[in-house]
């Protein structure tokens, strides 16, 4: 026999080669596995509600999932559903403190309840419209903004274009097209100005970070005291301060020289550093200078002298999901306001 007409062997496989992964289970697999039909399958993982399955049946096919290793398709299930079930979440490119950070941690929990998935993206150095492309691309079907990144009406016109059902923006202003969640950062400012004018306090630092990003609310801060002072014949100026401690014990240094008499810190992370600062500069509180601060942390409160605050009354994070939820499931060109945020200042022995 010549060598042509020989059958070939299979190749030798390369050294180093390594086994083919196994097939991506199926739902036809996990259906087999658990007996039941693909329908009853997508019925159970998709948590439909509108069809009857018994909770035996239910964890019989969850049981053959897990064993499976098998997941629903999420371009799949969009393409069947007409959406996504992404809810887009930029995320803060600026230190937002334990208060919103417990917030925005409970608004996720409380949308993946609500069988939502939430994508956080980072969007640092992206300007409003490379922002939206990169969004779009994801086909969310709501976005939160929390106001970092300024949106216009035509960049909520161009999420919608890509399948997002609701815009909703969170900040001190709202944006044509989408839902508003209105913080009014003044009103914290406010708060604590007149905290401060009732204890007779006539000139007031206000401390403003030096951090990039942090004005979206120092800026609004800075202004509600100011409304405050000046109706009251006082004044409240900006004193600016870097979160450390070489800076707070700067301003410190040199605020005898200023001729203020209280302190409005920003939060009360800031309070705290400069508190320290003034302390070890030998000026007392709050006889020498007043100090308050703003959310009402827990470690404020044991301090010595104990932190005046305003505390921040924030929604909880079900409500606000089931805002998002009902502007998906009920998309509308007549956009809502809501207001999430009410403020009172907290008197204790550092004013």
């Amino acid at each position: 026999m010549s060598q042509s007409s020989k059958s070939p062997k299979p190749p030798t496989p390369a050294s180093g080669s390594t086994t083919p992964p196994p097939p991506v289970p199926t739902s036809a697999d996990v259906a087999r596995l658990a007996g039941v039909s693909r329908a009853t399958v997508s019925y159970v993982l998709n948590n439909a509600e509108a069809v009857r399955i018994s909770e035996p049946t239910r964890r019989k096919v969850r049981e053959a999932a897990e064993e499976l290793g098998y997941v629903p398709h999420a371009a799949a299930r969009s393409l069947r559903a007409g959406h996504t079930r992404i809810v887009l979440l930029p995320t803060p490119s600026v230190p937002i403190g334990p208060l919103y950070s417990a917030f925005l941690n409970e608004l996720q929990w409380a949308l993946r309840r609500l069988d939502y998935t939430v994508v956080q993206y980072g969007s640092l150095g992206l300007s409003g419209d490379e922002a939206v492309r990169a969004w779009a691309e994801l086909r969310p079907v709501a976005v939160i903004s929390l106001g970092e990144i300024t949106l216009s009406a035509h960049n909520v016109a161009t999420l919608k274009r890509a399948g997002a059902r609701a815009v909703i923006t969170m900040g001190p202003v709202g944006v044509p097209g989408a839902h508003a969640l209105v913080m009014d950062q003044q009103e914290v400012g406010a708060r604590a100005a007149a905290h401060l004018v009732e204890r007779g306090r006539r000139r007031i630092g206000v401390v403003v970070p030096e951090e990039e990003g942090l004005e979206l609310f120092s800026a609004p801060r800075l202004a509600g005291a100011r409304s405050v002072a000046d109706a009251a014949g006082a004044r409240a100026e900006p004193v600016p301060m870097a979160y450390s401690e070489e800076s707070a014990a700067a301003l410190a240094a040199r605020w005898r020289g200023l001729g203020l008499d209280a302190a409005f810190a920003y939060n009360d992370e800031y309070a705290m550093l400069l508190m320290r600062a003034f302390q070890d500069e030998g000026l007392r509180i709050p006889e020498d200078v007043a100090v308050i601060g703003a959310d009402d942390l827990l470690i404020g409160r044991l301090l010595r002298p104990r932190l005046s605050t305003v505390r921040i009354e924030m929604p909880t994070g079900d409500h606000l999901a089931s805002l998002v939820d009902h502007a998906v499931r009920e998309p509308s060109e007549i956009t809502e306001r809501h207001d999430l945020m009410a403020a009172e200042a907290v008197h204790r022995e550092s004013t």
